[in-house]
């Protein structure tokens, strides 16, 4: 009788066995730290929320807000540029590299994803890739964003959209799966966003 077995049921050797064992017992305190970050995405304040999420390693640009309800997965790969606002019950994932650029409206319940299941795989493992979001885009409220896509600078995400392949610079686009519908026709952008909205 086996010791130990990964989840598919396969014997492991005790070496083998190790790195799992303490994978395992890394993501019980991601875990931990995933659900008190979703108690701080209660309270009312902006720059108390901002203090939690730097201290569990999200990097936070200067005038940067994100609303209410957020939720994460893995913040220390997630990155904000300055000025940018993020709406409320938004999910952004740090499973892979997640860079957010500076300037950029991202509405309310938008999902960022940068980790999928692999459909092919006998043990229906994950695959990663890096979101990259450049500065001055907007994204429409519960647009969806899957692993790998670029969003260049500029460019419009119209809401209800899921976007599985990379936007250029200035593209708009919308629909499922998202396809272009126009183009932004100032390209000059240097706009600051407005207050951000208190205890939200």
């Amino acid at each position: 009788m086996a010791i130990f077995t990964d989840r598919m049921g396969r014997e492991l050797s005790p070496s083998e066995a190790l790195p799992k064992i303490k994978n395992r017992f890394y993501n019980y305190w991601l875990d931990f730290e995933l659900m008190l970050l979703r108690w701080v995405g209660h309270i009312p304040f902006h720059t108390v929320r901002n203090l939690f999420y730097m201290l569990a390693g999200i990097q936070i640009g200067p005038k940067t807000v994100i609303h209410m309800g957020a939720r994460f997965f893995q913040p220390r790969n997630i990155k904000i540029g300055e000025g940018t606002i993020v709406g409320d019950h938004i999910f952004l994932d740090g499973r892979a590299q997640l860079t957010i650029g500076r300037h950029v409206d991202i509405a309310s319940e938008v999902m960022i994803y940068n980790s999928e299941h692999d459909l092919e795989k006998d043990d229906f493992g994950s695959l990663e890739a890096p979101v990259e979001i450049g500065d001055y885009v907007f994204i429409g409220p519960r647009a969806i964003i899957l692993p790998g896509v670029k969003i260049g600078k500029g460019a419009i995400v119209a809401a209800g959209a899921v976007v599985t392949k990379s936007v250029q610079d200035y593209e708009i686009v919308g629909g499922v799966p998202a396809r272009n519908i126009g183009e932004r026709k100032n390209k000059d952008l240097h706009y600051r966003l407005g207050r951000a909205r208190l205890f939200q």
